[in-house]
């Protein structure tokens, strides 16, 4: 049966300016960073995008990495894009990066201008689109001159090919100098998207928000859930189908005994407030204004129908901030 869209999917999701610019995104984004490539079953993938769009999901962030394998998850969503969402385009926010190997020899990998531009040339055959809305340069790369990194998003933007750009793990004096570039080509950065969470904190400690705020710049937090710790997974100890115990981007030593007792203080925080764990892992992320928008990950549906009603709750009480950031702090 052909996808028709929630009439009230506007009604409760609230969106937030990128920084200086005109651009909107919903405070929870849709990344495709696993459970959407070759790997996992279509029909899931289909439930989960446009149920996210039912709820005011409008932006879905992509990688060219994304799948597995490499690759895939823009062909998945290229799929939606041809047949479930092909009358929607223009109320959706298709963003992808490009920034780490992707394919074998010199060319593959990096901040080049040639890597970047050939990289983007097939994220648009795999998507089925003209254009993608923003572009980020997904990781610096000392072994390129930054100008020639910003100067290939610059070009992509005049090129018709992205319509606004933005960087991801980026250092605060990295952020500095490539916003400075970017402004001066008249091609601003719209986004910097870094890692961010209760139990990751660096943004922080580098003074990184307050560098984008003074430069018009939004943030996109990725990671909110902590690789899945700030949920109710671990609440009970590791199960040996999680991250921690396959040793998939959490290695088991991170969910140490007292990483786990602060996992269950903190979701005592949570069922206080009346939120799930994992709705107060986002809502405390989106708690600063000058975060634009945070991205979850999921597996099935019901994952992100539990995330999405973490927006609109943002306000926190000073006790509530202070309990959160003493369970967080111990050592």
């Amino acid at each position: 049966m052909h996808y028709s869209p929630d009439p009230t999917r506007y009604d409760t999701m609230r969106y937030r300016k990128a920084g200086h610019s005109g651009l909107s995104l919903p405070e929870i984004s849709l990344g495709l960073w696993h459970n959407f490539g070759a790997n996992s079953d279509p029909g899931t993938i289909r439930s989960m995008c446009c149920r996210a769009f039912d709820l005011g999901v409008t932006h879905f962030d992509l990688a060219n990495n994304y799948g597995p394998p490499p690759g895939s998850a823009e062909e998945s969503f290229g799929k939606l894009l041809r047949t479930e969402f092909q009358s929607l385009r223009d109320e959706l926010i298709v963003s992808s990066k490009a920034g780490y190997g992707m394919w074998p020899g010199p060319y593959g990998d990096g901040g080049s201008r040639k890597y970047l531009i050939s990289s983007l040339d097939q994220t648009l055959q795999r998507l089925g689109i003209d254009y993608v809305d923003v572009f980020y340069s997904h990781r610096f790369d000392p072994d390129t001159p930054l100008e020639e990194t910003m100067g290939a998003l610059d070009s992509i933007v005049r090129q018709g090919k992205a319509l606004y750009v933005g960087i991801s793990n980026y250092s605060t004096t990295q952020t500095v100098e490539a916003a400075a570039i970017l402004k001066s080509l008249g091609t601003p950065c719209v986004l910097h998207q870094p890692r961010y969470s209760m139990f990751d904190r660096w943004i922080e400690d580098e003074g990184l928000l307050d560098t984008l705020h003074s430069n018009g710049i939004g943030m996109i937090a990725f990671s909110p859930l902590a690789q899945g710790m700030l949920t109710d997974r671990y609440l009970n100890g590791i199960p040996d189908d999680s991250r921690a115990a396959l040793a998939q981007f959490l290695k088991p030593g991170e969910v140490s005994g007292q990483r786990l007792d602060q996992i269950v203080s903190l979701n005592a925080v949570a069922e206080a407030r009346g939120q799930t764990l994992a709705q107060m892992a986002l809502s405390w992320v989106l708690r600063d204004p000058r975060v634009t928008s945070t991205i979850i990950g999921a597996s099935r549906v019901s994952q992100i129908e539990d995330c999405i009603q973490a927006s609109g709750r943002s306000n926190f009480s000073e006790e509530e901030l202070s309990q959160i950031d003493s369970i967080c702090a111990a050592a």
